[in-house]
């Protein structure tokens, strides 16, 4: 099951990757930093700060620890929800937005 949602997620991440970076528009210089979740922060951006993998491996242990799972990083923990939804509920994504809500936001 697993391996099936991280081919889908590779297929998903190469078709999406170029049309977000087209659509994104550089931010303000004095916009307020984004606080992370689970539907608009990368789960790249999560596995890459101690913090906040932290969270993520609590809740979703098997995911982070496959090997494969790198090629999904580009994707949010809620597009990823899409391919593994027996894994990636609506209540595992609120308990992790309700963590990642409690950290100062990154600058």
């Amino acid at each position: 099951m697993l391996r099936k949602f991280l081919l889908a997620a590779t297929f998903a991440a190469a078709i999406t990757a170029p049309l977000s970076v087209n659509a994104a528009e550089p931010a303000a210089a004095s916009a307020p930093a984004a606080a992370l979740s689970t539907s608009t922060t990368s789960f790249g951006t999560l596995l890459d700060n101690p913090t906040t993998k932290a969270i993520v491996t609590k809740y979703l242990p098997d995911l982070v620890s496959n090997p494969q799972i790198e090629m999904a990083r580009g994707m949010t923990l809620k597009q990823i929800q899409s391919y593994s939804s027996d894994t990636v509920t609506d209540e595992v994504l609120g308990k992790i937005d309700a963590e990642l809500a409690k950290l100062p936001v990154q600058k």
